[in-house]
């Protein structure tokens, strides 16, 4: 089961991008756009980490903070842009883990995020054959695609090519690059053969979420574009 982190964060651009890259690294995300559902998608959503920000609507990152210690332990990462000690100082008091001033670079948050998850247990196993996007798990190991919570028959070679454009997402790939990478450079195939696994895929995902989808990128090729 994928490790869940709440973002808890009212400025929508830095929740999708911390979103679109968690959800790349395997983690199952849940947004909350101020304090009070940020307790309530707590409670609703049980996470194994929380990315909290300070200055909320409603309830501000200290609220939320003390409503959720008088209830878990669950690891906090505070996200914001006060960068003063005195507050720094104040969250770890608070009872949060972590601390990451704005503007943050994404590796570091998601350094952060695997130590404190190490730190108190909570680490996932690390499985790179398992991509988890909105509506969308694509597990290699179990050769299982899980869509919109419900798993969908799909043939080898069609979880390859998906797992092959998803694990890059919106790199565009050409047809002779997906023959060459995916069935092999001694595969005597044409490139039609690419545009039928393509559309057996749509066939499968189209519709189902407004975050990502198979792009035809024309006179080039295909990518997984994730907005």
């Amino acid at each position: 089961m994928a490790t869940k982190i709440l973002i808890v964060e009212d400025d929508a651009n830095i929740a999708d991008l911390l979103r679109l890259y968690l959800e790349k690294e395997g983690y199952q995300i849940a947004i909350a756009s101020d304090g009070g559902k940020g307790v309530e998608q707590f409670r609703r959503f049980q996470p194994d980490l929380i990315l909290l920000d300070l200055m909320l609507p409603v309830l501000d990152g200290w609220g939320v903070c003390r409503a959720i210690r008088s209830e878990s332990q669950v690891p906090i990462i505070m996200l914001t842009a006060k960068g003063e000690l005195d507050d720094k100082v104040t969250g770890l008091k608070q009872g949060a883990d972590d601390y990451i001033t704005k503007p943050f670079e994404m590796p570091e948050v998601l350094a952060r995020v695997e130590a404190v998850l190490r730190r108190t247990g909570a680490a996932p196993e690390k499985n790179n054959k398992r991509l988890v996007f909105d509506k969308l798990v694509i597990d290699m190991e179990a050769f299982e695609l899980t869509v919109d919570g419900k798993k969908i028959p799909t043939p080898p070679k069609e979880m390859e090519l998906l797992y092959h454009l998803a694990s890059t997402p919106n790199r565009v790939y050409t047809r002779n690059q997906l023959l060459d990478e995916v069935w092999g450079f001694d595969y005597f195939g044409d490139t039609r053969t690419v545009d039928v696994h393509i559309k057996r895929l749509r066939e499968k995902l189209e519709g189902v979420s407004s975050q990502w989808s198979l792009k035809t990128v024309w006179s080039v090729g295909y990518k997984f574009e994730v907005v």
